[in-house]
């Protein structure tokens, strides 16, 4: 069966046949599910799709979807005997499992026209469109989002063909059809460039400056802007008469396959070349990506030094070229203190967009927010919006907002906790693994990330240091012991010239004072150690402060229970403190890390280098005692309540064994907060 979306919806049999499918409803479906393109679609939105909106819905929803869903499968089995298997009802919900869609076939075609150069392609996908998409559903919300971003891609299409069909010399007939298209979308500089020059080719240089002076008085007028630094380059020239118009378009040129030196060389944007290569990176950079082609808001979390912003960087370089034709422009935030106008301040200063002199400053039609929304509608490119988390608040509205607006926009944000936007994909950036306890083999510890990233920076810095058997061990400790944290590991290796590998250890203990002294050319917030925690620390409310300096007690994690016993307050002042809400919001800051243990239920531990700045905190509040004593009385009891299921035939199961289920009455309790005769070692973390 073959469906089509580009137009009308339709549908015709694998031999060609128009399939009639009666019933507005019963159309409807199909749409949705074709809009889905084979990932289910759970009931209840289908019938929001459907009836959300209707003044007289059905009085049983979930029996009227069900009637048109099997009104779709008799018109397919009727039409093709077996195509009634093509809708399937999962768990999830109904499915389409269609074998062929136009607008999927666009979309392979423009890619392998951008990959391989052939304009050919191109014409092949543009034929494919018999009007606007889903004509029939243009007024329902749940086709709106899909038509807005199939239309970008058709426009992105003409002006790539626009080009080509130019550096062909096909002008005379390019300039027609241009101007038409223009009519329609008057704003799009692309299409606005690609005319101007089809008229000069043919003669008709006063029209062309005509046209650039009605398209900067229009964007004067309706938005305050100027025109685009390409287009206004191309009217000087065009003025000079400058010889190089005769030429092919650069665009043109370039068209080329994603990644290689050509297509990097036409690339537009800010990204800056990284002074050293990313290290133990490369599946994390191709997921990431990956992500990116499927999803439009991409945010990269974790604890402050694990190198978001290098993968970021890495990530959108390689995706930077035809993928973005508008560019990929990096912004970072961190400098920036909070306001409301901060952030699109920040975004319109990169993408060299003025302001209306006039503007308010309010983030509505008239501020900054909306008039970036209004110049990035027609366009399609990356933004890296790096360091959210001090202006989370602002940095999720404009994303909401320019995501809305900008069907073509993909952003990629980093940040300690995620921005929290519908459709958001929160991608974890783990620190780089470290080696085993007890690995010392220099050939087994290379396979470890933060191994090769810690003996690259150290081979820097001391010309002389090699990973051998001699520095091994301490290298694996080391990394262990700054739990593969990038930025620590890179502050460790500027101080082998002075201590080597096992001086450094040995001052682990004292490690603020030891990482004191960073790169000259790094922002302040990553020059020390101190710096980088305390970064994150400034951001925290007292009740989240109060509860991570707490956690620092544990040795090395504890359970929720154990959170909750001994995080409150020692004297009852805030024992109101909802640690359970605290310890969730703090995970989300990326400075509590949760692990899933299983049947054991999560643990919630600090890195080593987290915990001993928090233990610092610890002592300034005048806590340490007092909070000591709950650990200590917590473990205590704990080990009194098991002690009686250590013996007899419950023994395995208390003691953590996977083959044996406890008691009902037992205590939930773990190995790691015992001993074998049974009595608790508190292991609460000694200075």
């Amino acid at each position: 069966m073959r469906f089509g979306v580009l137009g009308p919806l339709a549908v015709r049999t694998g031999g060609g046949a128009a399939v009639p499918v009666p019933g507005l409803k019963v159309r409807a479906v199909l749409a949705v599910l074709l809009l889905n393109e084979g990932r289910p679609v759970p009931a209840d939105r289908l019938i929001d799709d459907l009836w959300g909106g209707s003044a007289a819905p059905p009085g049983n929803p979930a029996g009227a979807l069900s009637a048109k869903v099997s009104q779709l499968r008799r018109v397919l089995e009727d039409a093709e005997p077996g195509a009634r298997a093509l809708v399937v009802s999962r768990p999830a919900g109904y499915a389409l499992e269609c074998g062929e869609v136009d607008a999927l076939r666009f979309q392979r075609l423009v890619a392998r026209a951008r990959a391989e150069g052939e304009p050919g392609l191109l014409a092949d996908a543009l034929a494919l469109w018999r009007g606007p998409a889903y004509a029939d559903f243009a007024d329902e919300p749940f086709a709106r989002a899909e038509i807005a971003r199939l239309e970008e891609l058709r426009l992105t299409a003409l002006e790539d063909h626009a080009e080509h069909r130019l550096a062909l010399g096909d002008h005379a007939a390019l300039a027609g059809e241009l101007a038409d298209l223009l009519t329609v979308h008057p704003l799009r500089e692309r299409l606005r460039a690609a005319h101007l020059l089809a008229l000069y080719r043919t003669g008709r240089q006063s029209e062309a400056l005509d046209a650039y002076e009605a398209h900067r008085a229009r964007l004067a007028d309706e938005l305050g802007l100027d025109p685009g630094t390409e287009l206004t380059a191309l009217h000087q020239a065009i003025l000079r008469q400058d010889p190089s118009l005769n030429a092919p378009p650069r665009r043109a040129e370039a068209v080329t396959r994603p990644g290689t030196r050509a297509a990097r060389a036409a690339v537009r944007g800010n990204l800056r070349e990284p002074a050293s290569g990313l290290i133990g990176r490369d599946e994390a950079v191709a997921e990431i990506g990956d992500r990116l082609a499927e999803e439009r808001l991409v945010t990269l979390t974790g604890p402050g030094g694990v190198g978001k912003t290098r993968l970021a960087l890495a990530t959108a370089a390689g995706l930077a070229g035809d993928a973005f034709p508008d560019g990929v422009w990096l912004v970072e935030l961190a400098a920036f203190e909070r306001s409301a106008t901060a952030v699109p301040e920040a975004v319109a200063h990169v993408l060299d967009l003025r302001d209306d002199p006039g503007d308010d400053g309010s983030g509505g039609p008239s501020g900054p927010a909306g008039r970036l929304a209004d110049a990035l509608a027609g366009r399609r490119l990356l933004l890296v919006l790096d360091n959210c988390e001090h202006l989370i608040d602002e940095a999720a509205d404009l994303a909401g907002r320019l995501l809305g607006a900008a069907p073509g926009l993909r952003i990629l944000a980093t940040s300690r906790e995620p921005l929290a936007l519908p459709g958001e994909v929160v991608w974890s950036v783990p620190p780089l693994d470290v080696p085993a306890p007890g690995a010392a083999d220099p050939g087994v510890l290379e396979r470890s990330s933060a191994v090769r990233l810690f003996v690259a920076r150290a081979s820097a810095a001391a010309r002389d240091f090699r990973l051998d058997a001699g520095t091994a061990e301490a290298v694996a400790v080391l990394c262990r012991r700054l739990d593969g944290i990038p930025l620590a590991l890179e502050l460790a290796a500027t101080r082998v010239r002075a201590l080597g590998a096992h001086g450094l250890v040995d001052r682990l203990d004292d490690r603020f004072r030891l990482l004191a002294t960073g790169h000259r050319g790094a922002p302040p917030r990553q020059r020390t150690l101190t710096a980088m925690i305390d970064w994150s620390w400034e951001l925290l409310s007292d009740p989240e402060r109060a509860v991570l300096r707490r956690l620092s007690v544990h040795a090395d994690g504890c359970t929720l229970d154990a959170a909750e016993a001994v995080c409150a307050d020692p004297d009852g002042g805030d024992g109101a403190l909802d640690v359970l809400d605290l310890l969730v919001r703090l995970v989300d800051r990326s400075l509590v890390v949760m692990e899933d243990r299983g049947g054991d239920g999560p643990r919630y531990r600090l890195l080593e280098s987290v915990a001993a700045y928090c233990a610092d905190r610890l002592d300034e509040a005048g806590e340490r005692a007092r909070v000591r004593a709950r650990h200590r009385d917590y473990y205590t009891g704990l080990a009194e309540r098991a002690e009686p299921y250590l013996y007899g035939p419950g023994q395995a199961a208390a003691s953590g064994s996977s083959t044996a289920r406890p008691p009902t009455s037992a205590p939930r309790w773990t190995a790691r907060s015992r001993t074998a005769t049974g009595t608790a070692r508190c292991g609460s973390r000694t200075r």
